[in-house]
């Protein structure tokens, strides 16, 4: 069977780019190892910039997500429990961030794929990538115990950063460019009503927290935890009194506790591979990047990833023009290290190092201060945490 495109992973990138092939009459498959269920459970980010929500619109699958998704205008930034504004809205011209959890848009895109006569083999196994230097590259993979293999005119790896599309690119090609952060978040899913309207990204003695939110009856909390800290470590009463903690006595009051239905920690990590591209071979999210969830960047990076990919496939099987496919790896990678530096730097400056009285650690200090007593410094803040244009 040929396919002109054959997507890895059915993560909002992998679905995303296969939807928007397929409104301009692009045919594609994409291969997910995992079940439906599980892709559909799988806890992530929540965070929408407009340019990813101006791609949920114009592939029409946007009615749920303008029905349920919450407009922010800023964002609070706690300091040792005293909370400041950053009106993002007023700093941008207008530019506004949204509130919709990558689980439900993950749900939509599915729905939308399915419904349109998308092809998606959940549980593919064993998949393989084989002559992404040739004009004819193929996959194959397992499914239900039998071998199957599509030929493809290109590639695209949506499948994560574990993924096979990334391990099949030339190690000799490939530059890989990393830092681990010495904490985690400990994340709990609760049935609450939020601490705030908009989020608290809360700088405390004691550590970072951040109080994030689903909806208006579902709350994501987060507190910096050390790396070797296990989630039987942390009762929920112990989360709910640390999260009061490091919100300070005038916030502590405002949190609700609600029933925790989720629970876990992830580590943190900086994480870049170049080039995105090899022959027939295309990187895109967290195949390619990974960013520390501190600038909200990770969905949304993806999407933009996506943004660029379609418009060179776009322009290779509409109108011939091949320079678009040549210069993607380029283009990405430009808004990928920005959108590194933003994420460092806002962890960098949030986090707890536990070397507050260093050089370094003073001046981790004296940056919070300086962005938030200058127009200039929330200005940089607010533009690059609402998005930066493609």
């Amino acid at each position: 069977m040929h396919v002109p495109v054959v997507i890895i992973g059915s993560g909002p990138s992998g679905l995303l780019l296969s939807h928007l092939l397929h409104i301009r009459g692009i045919a594609s498959v994409i291969l997910e190892r995992k079940s439906r269920q599980h892709v559909e459970g799988r806890i992530r980010a929540g965070v929408l910039e407009m340019g990813t929500v101006g791609l949920m619109r114009k592939i029409g699958v946007d009615q749920r997500m303008n029905a349920e998704g919450i407009l922010h205008d800023g964002i609070y930034i706690s300091v040792d429990g005293k909370r400041h504004h950053i009106n993002m809205k007023a700093l941008t011209g207008g530019q506004t961030v949204m509130i919709y959890g990558q689980t439900e848009l993950t749900k939509d895109l599915i729905a939308a794929r399915l419904a349109h006569g998308g092809d998606i083999v959940f549980e593919a196994e064993d998949v393989s990538l084989q002559g992404i230097e040739s004009d004819k590259p193929s996959v194959r993979y397992v499914k239900d115990g039998a071998e199957h293999q599509l030929s493809c005119d290109y590639i695209a790896a949506c499948d994560g950063y574990h993924g096979v599309g990334r391990r099949t690119m030339p190690e000799n090609r490939l530059k890989t460019f990393e830092r681990v952060y010495p904490f985690g978040w400990l994340g709990v899913l609760a049935k609450a009503k939020p601490v705030a309207d908009e989020l608290i990204y809360a700088s405390h003695a004691r550590g970072f927290a951040l109080c994030s939110m689903r909806s208006e009856t579902v709350v994501r909390h987060y507190v910096q935890v050390p790396s070797e800290d296990k989630i039987e470590d942390w009762s929920d009463d112990r989360f709910w009194n640390e999260l009061r903690t490091r919100l300070g006595p005038d916030d502590a009051s405002l949190v609700n506790e609600g029933e925790v239905f989720e629970k876990s920690i992830a580590p943190l990590r900086s994480f870049v591979a170049e080039p995105m591209s090899h022959g027939r071979l295309f990187l895109a999210g967290d195949a390619a990047h990974i960013v520390p969830p501190t600038g909200a960047k990770g969905l949304n990076l993806a999407a933009s990833d996506v943004h660029y990919l379609s418009e060179a496939l776009i322009a290779k099987f509409c109108e011939n023009d091949e320079q678009g496919l040549a210069q993607y790896s380029q283009k990405a990678i430009a808004r990928v290290w920005k959108a590194e530096r933003f994420s460092w730097w806002m962890t960098s400056m949030l986090h707890r190092f536990g070397d507050e009285d260093s050089f370094d650690g003073r001046v981790r200090r004296a940056e919070l201060d300086y962005v938030l007593s200058s127009d200039a410094g929330k200005t940089t803040l607010a533009e690059n945490y609402v998005g930066l244009p493609f």
